[in-house]
Protein backbone atom coordinates (compact mmCIF):
# COMPACT_ATOMS: atom_id res chain seq x y z
CA UNK A 1 0.00 0.00 0.00
CA UNK A 2 1.51 3.30 -0.97
CA UNK A 3 2.67 5.60 2.10
CA UNK A 4 0.64 8.66 2.75
CA UNK A 5 3.52 11.03 2.68
CA UNK A 6 4.36 9.71 -0.97
CA UNK A 7 1.18 10.27 -2.47
CA UNK A 8 1.09 13.83 -1.50
CA UNK A 9 4.52 13.93 -3.30
CA UNK A 10 3.22 12.09 -6.19
CA UNK A 11 -0.03 14.36 -6.10
CA UNK A 12 2.41 17.54 -5.68
CA UNK A 13 3.77 16.45 -9.77
CA UNK A 14 0.66 15.35 -11.13
CA UNK A 15 -0.73 18.52 -12.99
CA UNK A 16 1.74 20.32 -11.29
CA UNK A 17 4.39 22.78 -13.20
CA UNK A 18 7.46 22.14 -13.97
CA UNK A 19 9.17 24.27 -11.50
CA UNK A 20 7.22 22.97 -8.20
CA UNK A 21 8.12 19.41 -9.29
CA UNK A 22 11.60 20.80 -9.62
CA UNK A 23 11.35 22.46 -5.77
CA UNK A 24 9.74 19.57 -4.48
CA UNK A 25 12.67 17.13 -5.84
CA UNK A 26 14.97 20.27 -4.47
CA UNK A 27 13.45 20.13 -0.97
CA UNK A 28 13.50 16.32 -0.92
CA UNK A 29 17.32 16.51 -1.20
CA UNK A 30 17.75 19.26 1.93
CA UNK A 31 15.64 17.03 3.80
CA UNK A 32 17.36 13.92 2.95
CA UNK A 33 21.27 14.96 3.24
CA UNK A 34 20.01 16.92 6.72
CA UNK A 35 17.98 12.97 8.46
CA UNK A 36 21.09 11.42 7.40
CA UNK A 37 23.32 13.28 8.93
CA UNK A 38 25.02 13.93 12.54
CA UNK A 39 26.21 17.19 11.75
CA UNK A 40 24.37 18.86 14.10
CA UNK A 41 24.17 16.40 16.90
CA UNK A 42 27.70 16.95 17.07
CA UNK A 43 27.66 20.48 17.17
CA UNK A 44 24.92 20.79 19.91
CA UNK A 45 26.83 18.03 21.85
CA UNK A 46 29.63 20.58 21.65
CA UNK A 47 27.88 23.51 22.64
CA UNK A 48 25.88 21.95 25.58
CA UNK A 49 28.66 19.95 27.41
CA UNK A 50 32.15 21.81 26.96
CA UNK A 51 30.56 25.30 26.63
CA UNK A 52 27.09 25.27 28.45
CA UNK A 53 25.42 28.48 29.53
CA UNK A 54 26.44 31.35 27.90
CA UNK A 55 24.53 34.43 29.65
CA UNK A 56 25.52 37.98 27.65
CA UNK A 57 28.52 38.99 28.31
CA UNK A 58 30.27 36.24 30.12
CA UNK A 59 33.37 34.03 29.08
CA UNK A 60 31.12 31.39 27.61
CA UNK A 61 29.29 34.03 25.45
CA UNK A 62 32.71 35.28 23.94
CA UNK A 63 33.60 31.23 23.57
CA UNK A 64 30.23 30.37 21.87
CA UNK A 65 30.90 33.70 19.07
CA UNK A 66 34.30 32.06 18.38
CA UNK A 67 32.92 28.88 18.21
CA UNK A 68 29.81 29.50 16.42
CA UNK A 69 32.44 31.59 13.31
CA UNK A 70 34.89 28.52 13.63
CA UNK A 71 31.80 25.96 12.44
CA UNK A 72 30.39 28.03 9.91
CA UNK A 73 33.37 28.42 8.32
CA UNK A 74 33.72 25.09 7.66
CA UNK A 75 30.59 25.11 5.31
CA UNK A 76 32.36 27.32 3.03
CA UNK A 77 30.51 31.04 3.13
CA UNK A 78 31.71 33.36 0.90
CA UNK A 79 31.71 36.08 3.64
CA UNK A 80 32.14 35.62 7.63
CA UNK A 81 32.27 38.39 10.07
CA UNK A 82 31.70 39.42 13.20
CA UNK A 83 29.25 42.12 13.80
CA UNK A 84 29.73 44.87 17.11
CA UNK A 85 27.00 44.97 19.42
CA UNK A 86 26.99 46.11 23.32
CA UNK A 87 25.56 44.03 25.34
CA UNK A 88 24.55 44.19 29.20
CA UNK A 89 26.58 41.66 31.92
CA UNK A 90 24.24 40.65 34.70
CA UNK A 91 25.73 38.20 36.92
CA UNK A 92 24.29 35.64 39.33
CA UNK A 93 27.13 35.13 41.78
CA UNK A 94 26.28 32.55 44.71
CA UNK A 95 23.16 30.52 44.72
CA UNK A 96 19.88 32.52 46.32
CA UNK A 97 18.74 31.40 49.27
CA UNK A 98 15.00 31.66 50.41
CA UNK A 99 12.87 30.40 53.38
CA UNK A 100 9.54 31.21 55.16
CA UNK A 101 9.34 31.14 58.91
CA UNK A 102 5.53 30.74 60.18
CA UNK A 103 4.47 30.67 63.83
CA UNK A 104 8.61 29.18 64.74
CA UNK A 105 8.59 27.17 61.49
CA UNK A 106 10.51 27.45 59.00
CA UNK A 107 10.73 25.91 55.75
CA UNK A 108 12.87 26.31 52.36
CA UNK A 109 12.13 27.47 49.00
CA UNK A 110 13.52 26.78 45.94
CA UNK A 111 14.02 29.90 44.14
CA UNK A 112 16.10 31.56 41.05
CA UNK A 113 16.66 35.47 40.59
CA UNK A 114 15.36 37.03 37.63
CA UNK A 115 17.98 37.91 35.04
CA UNK A 116 18.35 41.59 35.65
CA UNK A 117 17.68 41.39 38.89
CA UNK A 118 19.07 44.09 41.83
CA UNK A 119 20.70 41.75 44.82
CA UNK A 120 19.22 41.85 48.33
CA UNK A 121 22.18 43.48 49.67
CA UNK A 122 22.15 40.65 52.47
CA UNK A 123 19.28 38.68 53.79
CA UNK A 124 16.28 40.51 53.10
CA UNK A 125 13.47 39.51 55.65
CA UNK A 126 9.86 40.66 55.12
CA UNK A 127 5.65 39.71 55.43
CA UNK A 128 4.44 38.65 52.08
CA UNK A 129 1.11 39.79 49.79
CA UNK A 130 -0.11 37.24 47.50
CA UNK A 131 -1.61 38.51 44.59
CA UNK A 132 -3.36 36.67 41.17
CA UNK A 133 -4.00 39.28 39.20
CA UNK A 134 -3.14 43.29 38.34
CA UNK A 135 -6.96 43.87 39.64
CA UNK A 136 -5.91 42.59 43.21
CA UNK A 137 -2.74 44.41 43.27
CA UNK A 138 -4.20 47.28 41.98
CA UNK A 139 -7.13 47.07 44.98
CA UNK A 140 -4.55 46.59 47.76
CA UNK A 141 -4.19 50.41 49.65
CA UNK A 142 -0.17 50.97 49.78
CA UNK A 143 -0.07 50.31 53.09
CA UNK A 144 -0.45 46.72 52.59
CA UNK A 145 1.88 46.58 50.76
CA UNK A 146 4.86 48.65 51.83
CA UNK A 147 7.74 47.52 53.58
CA UNK A 148 6.34 43.29 52.03
CA UNK A 149 7.34 41.18 49.69
CA UNK A 150 4.94 40.83 46.71
CA UNK A 151 4.08 37.16 45.65
CA UNK A 152 2.90 37.07 42.21
CA UNK A 153 0.83 33.59 42.16
CA UNK A 154 -0.79 33.63 38.58
CA UNK A 155 -0.57 30.70 37.02
CA UNK A 156 -0.28 29.54 33.28
CA UNK A 157 -3.46 28.01 31.88
CA UNK A 158 -3.18 24.57 31.69
CA UNK A 159 -6.50 24.56 29.87
CA UNK A 160 -5.16 26.44 27.17
CA UNK A 161 -4.36 23.38 24.44
CA UNK A 162 -1.34 25.74 23.03
CA UNK A 163 1.40 26.54 25.62
CA UNK A 164 3.02 29.20 24.27
CA UNK A 165 -0.49 31.38 24.98
CA UNK A 166 -0.45 30.05 28.44
CA UNK A 167 3.04 31.54 28.84
CA UNK A 168 2.06 34.58 26.90
CA UNK A 169 -0.97 35.43 29.65
CA UNK A 170 1.26 35.27 32.50
CA UNK A 171 4.47 36.61 31.96
CA UNK A 172 3.81 39.75 32.05
CA UNK A 173 3.93 39.49 36.24
CA UNK A 174 7.36 37.96 35.30
CA UNK A 175 7.83 41.20 33.06
CA UNK A 176 6.35 43.73 35.01
CA UNK A 177 6.45 42.82 38.29
CA UNK A 178 9.12 44.39 39.76
CA UNK A 179 7.72 48.08 38.71
CA UNK A 180 4.02 47.27 39.72
CA UNK A 181 5.50 45.97 43.27
CA UNK A 182 7.84 48.36 43.95
CA UNK A 183 5.58 51.45 43.10
CA UNK A 184 2.99 50.05 45.85
CA UNK A 185 6.37 50.53 48.19
CA UNK A 186 7.26 46.53 48.43
CA UNK A 187 10.87 45.90 48.86
CA UNK A 188 11.02 42.74 46.55
CA UNK A 189 8.80 40.09 45.07
CA UNK A 190 8.64 37.19 44.03
CA UNK A 191 7.28 35.19 40.56
CA UNK A 192 5.41 32.30 40.68
CA UNK A 193 7.88 30.14 37.59
CA UNK A 194 6.13 30.15 34.57
CA UNK A 195 6.06 26.43 33.79
CA UNK A 196 3.05 23.77 34.07
CA UNK A 197 5.22 21.33 35.62
CA UNK A 198 4.47 20.71 39.44
CA UNK A 199 8.39 20.00 40.89
CA UNK A 200 11.08 21.76 42.30
CA UNK A 201 13.01 23.40 39.53
CA UNK A 202 12.51 27.69 39.27
CA UNK A 203 12.78 29.48 35.63
CA UNK A 204 13.91 32.23 35.27
CA UNK A 205 13.78 35.06 32.77
CA UNK A 206 14.24 38.55 32.15
CA UNK A 207 12.37 41.29 34.18
CA UNK A 208 11.84 45.18 33.87
CA UNK A 209 12.58 48.42 35.76
CA UNK A 210 11.77 51.87 35.05
CA UNK A 211 14.40 54.38 35.56
CA UNK A 212 12.04 56.45 37.81
CA UNK A 213 11.05 53.57 40.34
CA UNK A 214 13.22 51.98 43.11
CA UNK A 215 14.90 49.06 41.70
CA UNK A 216 13.34 46.01 44.16
CA UNK A 217 15.09 41.90 43.89
CA UNK A 218 13.11 39.63 42.09
CA UNK A 219 13.03 35.86 42.95
CA UNK A 220 11.05 32.75 40.80
CA UNK A 221 9.98 30.61 43.00
CA UNK A 222 9.24 26.76 42.09
CA UNK A 223 5.43 25.82 41.30
CA UNK A 224 5.91 23.84 44.23
CA UNK A 225 7.25 26.02 46.56
CA UNK A 226 4.87 28.57 45.00
CA UNK A 227 2.06 26.14 46.30
CA UNK A 228 3.71 25.79 49.62
CA UNK A 229 3.79 29.58 50.21
CA UNK A 230 0.49 29.83 49.07
CA UNK A 231 -0.78 27.43 51.45
CA UNK A 232 0.73 28.70 54.66
CA UNK A 233 -0.16 32.33 54.00
CA UNK A 234 -4.01 30.85 54.43
CA UNK A 235 -2.98 29.26 57.41
CA UNK A 236 -0.28 32.27 58.77
CA UNK A 237 -1.02 35.91 56.82
CA UNK A 238 1.83 37.31 58.78
CA UNK A 239 4.40 34.69 58.08
CA UNK A 240 7.86 36.14 56.85
CA UNK A 241 9.92 35.60 54.30
CA UNK A 242 13.76 35.42 54.18
CA UNK A 243 15.35 36.15 50.54
CA UNK A 244 19.32 36.50 50.05
CA UNK A 245 20.12 37.01 46.58
CA UNK A 246 24.39 37.93 45.47
CA UNK A 247 23.55 38.87 42.10
CA UNK A 248 24.86 42.20 40.29
CA UNK A 249 24.93 44.10 37.10
CA UNK A 250 28.34 44.73 35.75
CA UNK A 251 29.53 47.48 32.98
CA UNK A 252 28.13 46.29 29.43
CA UNK A 253 30.57 44.07 27.57
CA UNK A 254 31.59 44.69 23.95
CA UNK A 255 30.51 41.01 22.16
CA UNK A 256 29.38 40.04 18.37
CA UNK A 257 26.63 38.97 16.05
CA UNK A 258 27.78 36.21 14.11
CA UNK A 259 27.09 36.52 10.61
CA UNK A 260 27.81 34.20 6.87
CA UNK A 261 26.42 34.67 3.50
CA UNK A 262 25.85 32.91 0.08
CA UNK A 263 26.02 35.96 -2.25
CA UNK A 264 23.15 35.96 -4.77
CA UNK A 265 24.09 35.01 -8.18
CA UNK A 266 21.14 37.00 -9.28
CA UNK A 267 19.85 39.32 -7.20
CA UNK A 268 22.53 39.71 -4.61
CA UNK A 269 21.47 43.16 -3.26
CA UNK A 270 17.63 40.90 -2.19
CA UNK A 271 18.53 39.31 1.19
CA UNK A 272 16.96 36.05 3.07
CA UNK A 273 18.18 35.88 6.53
CA UNK A 274 18.07 32.88 8.56
CA UNK A 275 19.31 33.29 12.22
CA UNK A 276 18.92 31.99 15.77
CA UNK A 277 20.15 33.71 19.38
CA UNK A 278 23.59 32.43 20.93
CA UNK A 279 23.04 33.47 24.44
CA UNK A 280 20.96 31.38 26.98
CA UNK A 281 20.40 31.92 30.99
CA UNK A 282 22.94 30.70 33.15
CA UNK A 283 21.20 27.85 35.04
CA UNK A 284 21.28 25.09 32.65
CA UNK A 285 22.93 24.05 29.35
CA UNK A 286 20.98 26.13 27.19
CA UNK A 287 19.92 23.19 24.76
CA UNK A 288 16.80 23.80 23.57
CA UNK A 289 16.88 27.87 24.22
CA UNK A 290 18.32 28.30 21.49
CA UNK A 291 21.54 25.54 20.91
CA UNK A 292 18.98 24.05 18.72
CA UNK A 293 17.92 26.92 16.70
CA UNK A 294 21.93 27.86 16.65
CA UNK A 295 22.71 24.19 15.15
CA UNK A 296 19.74 24.77 12.92
CA UNK A 297 20.51 27.90 11.48
CA UNK A 298 23.83 26.60 10.76
CA UNK A 299 22.78 23.30 9.20
CA UNK A 300 20.83 25.76 6.57
CA UNK A 301 24.31 26.65 5.35
CA UNK A 302 25.89 23.68 5.49
CA UNK A 303 22.84 22.27 3.29
CA UNK A 304 22.81 24.81 0.46
CA UNK A 305 26.83 24.29 -0.06
CA UNK A 306 26.61 20.57 0.39
CA UNK A 307 24.08 19.91 -2.52
CA UNK A 308 25.29 23.02 -4.30
CA UNK A 309 22.77 25.16 -4.18
CA UNK A 310 23.24 29.02 -5.92
CA UNK A 311 21.22 31.13 -4.50
CA UNK A 312 19.87 33.61 -6.74
CA UNK A 313 19.25 35.71 -4.03
CA UNK A 314 21.25 35.98 -0.54
CA UNK A 315 21.33 33.78 2.05
CA UNK A 316 22.28 35.25 5.40
CA UNK A 317 23.29 33.53 8.54
CA UNK A 318 22.61 35.62 11.33
CA UNK A 319 23.52 34.12 14.87
CA UNK A 320 22.40 36.88 17.63
CA UNK A 321 23.77 38.02 20.39
CA UNK A 322 21.75 38.59 24.03
CA UNK A 323 18.07 37.95 22.54
CA UNK A 324 17.13 36.85 26.32
CA UNK A 325 17.68 40.49 28.18
CA UNK A 326 16.76 43.12 25.67
CA UNK A 327 17.09 41.84 22.10
CA UNK A 328 20.78 44.18 21.88
CA UNK A 329 22.20 41.68 18.87
CA UNK A 330 18.78 41.75 17.06
CA UNK A 331 18.49 45.86 17.34
CA UNK A 332 21.91 46.52 16.31
CA UNK A 333 21.45 44.26 13.27
CA UNK A 334 18.25 45.75 12.06
CA UNK A 335 20.32 49.37 12.85
CA UNK A 336 22.87 48.79 10.43
CA UNK A 337 20.34 47.39 7.74
CA UNK A 338 18.87 50.16 7.94
CA UNK A 339 21.87 52.72 7.68
CA UNK A 340 23.11 50.51 4.73
CA UNK A 341 19.56 50.68 2.75
CA UNK A 342 19.51 46.95 2.71
CA UNK A 343 16.50 44.93 0.63
CA UNK A 344 15.33 42.39 3.17
CA UNK A 345 12.82 40.18 1.10
CA UNK A 346 12.56 37.58 4.29
CA UNK A 347 14.07 36.67 7.85
CA UNK A 348 13.80 33.69 9.34
CA UNK A 349 14.51 32.85 12.94
CA UNK A 350 14.74 29.15 14.78
CA UNK A 351 13.98 29.68 18.75
CA UNK A 352 11.15 27.67 19.39
CA UNK A 353 12.75 25.01 21.65
CA UNK A 354 14.22 22.48 18.71
CA UNK A 355 10.75 20.35 18.84
CA UNK A 356 8.87 18.75 16.27
CA UNK A 357 8.17 21.53 13.57
CA UNK A 358 4.78 22.21 12.54
CA UNK A 359 5.23 25.19 10.16
CA UNK A 360 5.84 29.02 10.25
CA UNK A 361 4.77 31.80 12.20
CA UNK A 362 4.34 34.55 9.79
CA UNK A 363 4.26 38.69 9.65
CA UNK A 364 3.56 40.01 6.24
CA UNK A 365 1.05 41.88 4.08
CA UNK A 366 -2.04 39.26 3.04
CA UNK A 367 -0.63 38.94 -0.55
CA UNK A 368 2.67 37.69 0.73
CA UNK A 369 1.31 35.00 3.36
CA UNK A 370 -0.70 34.28 0.82
CA UNK A 371 2.07 33.37 -1.53
CA UNK A 372 3.77 31.69 1.41
CA UNK A 373 1.08 29.48 1.86
CA UNK A 374 1.27 28.61 -1.66
CA UNK A 375 4.85 27.38 -1.34
CA UNK A 376 4.06 25.71 2.12
CA UNK A 377 2.17 22.83 0.10
CA UNK A 378 5.94 21.59 -0.90
CA UNK A 379 6.21 20.95 2.94
CA UNK A 380 2.83 18.98 3.76
CA UNK A 381 5.01 15.93 3.45
CA UNK A 382 7.38 16.64 5.98
CA UNK A 383 4.58 17.42 8.15
CA UNK A 384 5.46 20.98 8.40
CA UNK A 385 3.02 22.74 5.68
CA UNK A 386 1.27 25.22 8.77
CA UNK A 387 1.39 28.61 8.19
CA UNK A 388 0.47 31.04 11.26
CA UNK A 389 -0.30 34.51 11.98
CA UNK A 390 2.08 36.34 14.56
CA UNK A 391 5.34 35.03 13.89
CA UNK A 392 6.80 34.72 17.53
CA UNK A 393 11.21 35.60 16.91
CA UNK A 394 11.97 38.10 19.41
CA UNK A 395 15.13 39.17 17.37
CA UNK A 396 12.96 39.61 14.26
CA UNK A 397 10.55 42.40 15.77
CA UNK A 398 13.27 45.04 15.62
CA UNK A 399 13.15 44.19 11.36
CA UNK A 400 9.64 44.90 11.64
CA UNK A 401 8.87 47.48 8.64
CA UNK A 402 12.15 46.23 6.80
CA UNK A 403 11.65 42.66 5.87
CA UNK A 404 8.75 42.19 4.06
CA UNK A 405 8.58 39.19 6.02
CA UNK A 406 8.62 37.88 9.26
CA UNK A 407 9.33 34.17 9.75
CA UNK A 408 9.51 32.07 12.95
CA UNK A 409 9.84 28.25 12.88
CA UNK A 410 6.77 27.21 14.73
CA UNK A 411 7.07 24.19 16.89
CA UNK A 412 5.43 21.48 19.38
CA UNK A 413 5.02 23.47 22.25
CA UNK A 414 4.06 21.13 25.10
CA UNK A 415 7.18 20.45 26.04
CA UNK A 416 8.73 23.87 26.20
CA UNK A 417 7.75 25.01 29.19
CA UNK A 418 8.61 22.23 30.75
CA UNK A 419 12.40 22.97 30.35
CA UNK A 420 12.35 27.01 29.51
CA UNK A 421 14.57 28.91 31.23
CA UNK A 422 15.53 26.60 34.07
CA UNK A 423 18.18 23.75 34.96
CA UNK A 424 16.32 21.00 33.08
CA UNK A 425 17.12 22.58 29.65
CA UNK A 426 19.94 20.10 28.92
CA UNK A 427 21.02 18.55 25.71
CA UNK A 428 19.36 15.16 27.43
CA UNK A 429 15.99 16.90 26.93
CA UNK A 430 16.70 17.34 23.28
CA UNK A 431 15.31 14.62 20.22
CA UNK A 432 18.11 15.16 17.17
CA UNK A 433 15.40 13.91 15.13
CA UNK A 434 13.03 16.57 15.51
CA UNK A 435 15.92 19.29 15.18
CA UNK A 436 16.93 17.71 12.06
CA UNK A 437 13.35 17.95 10.75
CA UNK A 438 13.32 21.81 11.51
CA UNK A 439 16.59 22.41 9.61
CA UNK A 440 15.00 20.61 6.80
CA UNK A 441 11.91 23.04 6.61
CA UNK A 442 14.18 26.04 7.41
CA UNK A 443 16.65 25.41 4.52
CA UNK A 444 12.94 24.59 2.30
CA UNK A 445 11.56 28.24 3.18
CA UNK A 446 15.01 29.60 2.82
CA UNK A 447 15.60 27.98 -0.83
CA UNK A 448 11.79 29.46 -1.87
CA UNK A 449 12.13 32.67 -0.58
CA UNK A 450 15.88 32.73 -2.31
CA UNK A 451 14.63 31.83 -5.09
CA UNK A 452 11.24 33.14 -5.95
CA UNK A 453 12.08 36.69 -3.50
CA UNK A 454 8.48 38.47 -3.35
Amino acid sequence: MMGKNYLVILLLFIGAPLFAQQDSILIRKLYSETLQQDVMDINLKYLTSKIGARIAGSVQAKQTVEWAAGILAQFHPDSLYLQPVMVPHWVRGEQEFAGMISKGISASLDVCALGGSVGTNGTLTAQVVEVRSWNELSALDDSKVKGKIVFFNRAMDAREPETFNAYLSAVDQRSLGAIAASKKGAVGAMIRSLTLAKDDYPHTGALSYEEAVRKIPVAALSTNSADNLSKALKADPFLQVSLEMNCVQLPDELSYNVIAELKGHKYPQEIVSVGAHLDSWDLGEGASDDGTGIVQAMEVLRLFTKIGITPERTLRIILYMNEEAGAHGGKQYASQVREANEVHVAAIESDAGGFIPRGFRIEASPAVIAKVRGWSQLLVPYHAGDIRLQQRGVDLVPMKGIAKALLSLDCDDSRLFYIHHSALDTYDQVNPREVQLGAGAMAAMAFLFCKYGL
